[in-house]
């Protein structure tokens, strides 16, 4: 008798767990159609990712940051959904012809993050990088891959908050190093390059650039320096600055 109880009750359950596995399949299936709710809960899926990833950029004032990533996600999202009811009304034979303009289109937004400063830096390349990754993100979301947007704006949001240290360290130890460099009124090359000799210093490249002091005979110049051995950075810039020929420099 306890054993037929106990069959019973395994019956039940498994038919329990298909009906509810036949549910989540079905709820799965409504929202990868394109239907109201479907597109309400894709373009607020792109809003949420978008701003996530956003607010990292616009903590360290970056020139996107929060609404930018937003508004390139949720736009992302509502082209990949416009094509999808293109291809549904018209039975168009290309459903990935508005998300490839996206991906291609998104470079002029990206282009526009990126600059180079006074001191022949180059800023903005993981800004321009996380705008394309989020476009993409937005095309995944609007074309209902809710899995793979989810997933991938996690790991967006991971490699742009926390391997943004990893990435330091790892530039912090490297065996060689660019260093944009101003010399004083009185400061000659020959002058700089016997004073780091003088210290260890091996520069195996000098690049001269032009500055907005150039007019006034100051000498500006970059530097790749190579080590025999890693060591902190910070330690050789401490040396440059102690020569009497150097007014300004840092690491680029």
């Amino acid at each position: 008798m306890s054993k037929d109880i106990s069959k019973n009750a395994t019956v039940i359950i498994c038919n329990q767990i298909r009906g509810d596995k036949r549910m989540i399949l079905g709820i799965l299936e409504t929202l990868q159609e394109l239907n109201l709710l479907s597109v309400f809960l894709r373009l607020i899926l792109s809003m949420v990712c978008g701003g996530i990833i956003g607010i990292e950029r616009g903590i360290r004032g970056r020139p996107a940051g929060f609404r930018t990533y937003m508004l390139v996600c949720l736009g992302a999202a509502l082209v990949m959904m416009t094509n999808e009811f293109i291809v549904i009304k018209f039975n168009s034979s290309d459903p990935a012809r508005l998300g490839a303009q996206v991906i291609s289109g998104i470079g002029f937004l990206g282009a526009g993050t990126i600059i180079v400063t006074r001191h022949h830096q180059v800023k903005g390349l993981t800004t321009a990088a996380g705008l394309w990754a989020s476009a993409c993100m937005g095309l995944a979301i609007g074309i209902g891959f809710y899995e793979g947007a989810l997933i991938g704006a996690i790991l967006i949001f991971l490699i742009m908050t926390f391997m943004n240290s990893l990435d330091h360290r790892l530039i912090a130890g490297a065996k060689s190093m660019d260093i944009y460099v101003e010399l004083n009124k009185d400061g000659t090359l020959s002058g700089l390059l016997s004073g780091a000799i003088n210290a260890g210093i091996q520069i195996s490249h000098i690049d001269i650039v032009q500055s907005n002091n150039s007019y006034s005979g100051i000498i500006t110049a970059i530097l790749t320096i190579q080590m025999p051995k890693r060591q902190q950075h910070y330690k050789i810039i401490d040396e440059l600055y102690q020569l009497k020929e150097v007014s300004h420099l840092e690491e680029i």
